[in-house]
């Protein structure tokens, strides 16, 4: 008897003491984090001011490199064409952790008035463009730094592998090329470094400062492309009734696409959304071409939905143009999948979550019709995908700006809980685990 009481002491005081630990390492993280806040504006705004495209990050690659290289972690660049991963190896047993953050910039022209904005430019698609972090990829890339800066500085505290990856196109590979974190996969970085899990986050410019939102399984949409190319008769513009007129058709097309939606998908299960972002037909007022092309996205969280909804689509346009006297070809092009939150991980880290930002300031939140190529990741081990409220705390809702446009704007004081929970959640699963 009194041995037992002896193991069950023993068992108690080795709880506390874990917990005395944790609780330490939280405020380690926390100092840390604050410590090198306004390094990380620095670095999010240099990387803000010259932003490149996907699969172009030839001089983000580099920025990032040289400062991975004043860090204890072994550096691989050129990963997936422009990417950077970096380990951390604690020489102590322990899982392989992957933070992630994205680099690439859009073809958006800036229109915010600070005195880092981009006066970048290129060629894209044909045409002259502005580049632009118009989504907040150099504000990730910084906060990915600031968290690998805390926990090499920790090193010894720590047991396990903390792998950083930095990951080019996210936004998408340019046409006829691979990128992003498909082809990362694909190069096999996850059997390399034997990772575990994947941590990431998106920075959001509508949602409060200081609070995050999450959601355990489907957060984000799988996201599909489709084209669809009409092929009538032509004549002439005066006597359309000689011809087949592929405009009007896909016009027919159009509407009944959105009766998918509206009339045969049951969105009481799941949010799915089609929207045709392109129509091309034509030369002159006075003709009646020969084709039409419309391409399109399809937004689904489902696979069921999403297999339904493709075999529709084909349905619908070909049925549609075959009862005009018109022909339809119809090609669905699989994206990026669902971007799924594991349930077991989410509720596993919930309380990180709690420690860093407040249980009051984390929320569920609805399923976001956007995708996140973060889903490549997750599909091949656990991950947890969150967002990370930006929108400065003297705005209202109706202030917000919106990502992927030219007035896109964020505050700089939300980078600091970034670094934290990153460290944080890295730092937990590790003490979770054997």
């Amino acid at each position: 008897m009194m041995k037992k009481r002896f193991l069950l002491l023993g068992c108690l005081l080795g709880s506390s003491l874990l917990g005395l630990s944790q609780g330490h390492l939280h405020e380690r993280i926390s100092a840390k984090a604050a410590g090198i806040e306004r390094q990380v504006v620095e670095w999010r705004r240099h990387l803000h001011q010259y932003p490149e495209l996907s699969n172009r990050e030839f001089n983000t690659m580099a920025y990032i490199v040289d400062y991975m290289k004043t860090l204890p972690v072994e550096i691989e660049s050129g990963v997936a064409h422009t990417g950077v991963v970096a380990l951390l190896d604690t020489g102590k047993p322990g899982p392989t952790v992957a933070l992630r953050a994205d680099m690439d910039a859009l073809p958006v022209r800036e229109r915010v008035d600070v005195p880092f904005a981009s006066k970048e430019e290129t060629e894209y698609l044909g045409q002259r463009v502005g580049i632009m972090h118009a989504c907040g990829h150099d504000s990730h890339v910084a906060m990915l730094m600031g968290a690998a800066t805390v926990l090499c500085e920790m090193k010894e505290e720590l047991n396990g592998r903390f792998l950083f990856v930095f990951q080019p196109a996210e936004e998408g590979a340019p046409v006829g090329e691979e990128g992003g974190a498909a082809l990362m996969v694909k190069e096999g970085i996850i059997e390399k470094y034997g990772v575990d899990v994947f941590f990431g986050l998106h920075i959001s410019s509508v949602i409060e400062e200081g609070t995050i939102n999450y959601r355990p399984n489907g957060i984000m949409a799988a996201a599909d492309q489709f084209k669809i190319k009409v092929k009538g008769k032509q004549t002439h513009g005066s006597r359309p009734w000689d011809g087949v007129d592929p405009i009007v058709v896909s016009a027919q097309i159009i509407m009944g696409l959105q009766a998918i939606i509206s009339r045969q998908t049951d969105l009481t299960n799941e949010a799915a959304v089609i929207t045709v972002g392109k129509i091309t037909s034509g030369v002159r007022n006075n003709i009646v071409p020969e084709e039409a092309e419309m391409i399109g996205t399809i937004r689904t969280f489902d696979t069921a939905m999403q297999r339904e909804i493709h075999n529709r689509i084909v349905k619908t346009a070909t049925s549609i143009a075959e009862a005009s006297g018109a022909e339809a070809e119809v090609d669905i092009i699989r994206g990026y999948p669902v971007t799924f939150n594991n349930p077991q991980l989410t509720a596993q880290m919930l309380p990180t979550l709690f420690t860093v930002f407040g249980e009051e300031a984390v929320r569920v939140t609805k399923p976001v019709t956007g995708a996140e190529d973060f889903s490549f990741f997750a599909r091949e081990v656990p991950g947890l995908f969150f967002f990370l409220g930006a929108r400065p705390a003297e705005w209202g809702p109706m202030e917000a700006t919106f990502h992927h446009t030219p007035d896109f704007f964020i505050s700089e004081g939300s980078f600091v809980l970034g670094v934290e929970a990153l460290s944080q959640l890295a730092v937990d699963y590790m003490a979770s685990r054997p």
